[in-house]
């Protein structure tokens, strides 16, 4: 989807996930808002965070990467 694209659940609050994580599928990376909409955005993979491509409240593209991650 294209959107904006945030780490946390709201201003101040910590992100969802951060560099060495180790995140599981299903589990919430951060939240896409499309007009004035709010939509979780979940990892469909599981492993290790290695980088965060996507900066906290910038615009996104469809299908642009968020997150890199290591695989399990």
């Amino acid at each position: 989807m294209i959107g904006t694209f945030y780490h946390a659940p709201e201003p101040g609050a910590p992100p969802y996930v951060s560099v060495g994580d180790t995140i599981t599928p299903g589990q919430p990376i951060g939240i896409l808002e499309v007009m004035k909409m709010m939509s979780p955005v979940e990892a469909d993979v599981a492993g290790r965070v290695v980088e965060i491509l996507a900066a906290d409240g910038t615009a996104v593209e469809f299908q642009q990467r968020l997150i890199a991650v290591e695989p399990a």
